[in-house]
């Protein structure tokens, strides 16, 4: 059986040109509409691949167009398979 448990994992999206757009405008305003562009992209895709209250999106990184999620490995699997998905990495803690 798989594993249930929750990891933190780092999913970082394919190209953009809208983002790549966005991420150009360098002014506060920009900013705040690049923010708003990405956290709507990645709650999106987040509720069109996963089951509500499933998992616990930590953050948007907006420099990279990536965020953090809390997820099962199955999960990740998922979003892997995902068009708009480029790179899904499990978050590797140092001991």
């Amino acid at each position: 059986m798989g594993d249930k448990q929750k990891h933190l994992h780092f999913v970082f999206m394919n190209y953009d040109p809208e983002y790549e757009h966005l991420q150009s405008d360098r002014s506060k305003r920009g900013a705040r509409e690049l923010e708003m562009y990405l956290t709507k992209k990645h709650n999106d895709l987040l509720a069109k691949k996963l089951e509500p209250g499933s998992y616990h999106k930590t953050l948007s990184l907006f420099i990279v167009d990536a965020f953090a999620v809390q997820i099962t490995d199955a999960q990740a699997n998922v979003l892997r398979s995902a068009k708009e998905v480029r790179v899904v990495e499990k978050n590797q803690e140092l001991a």
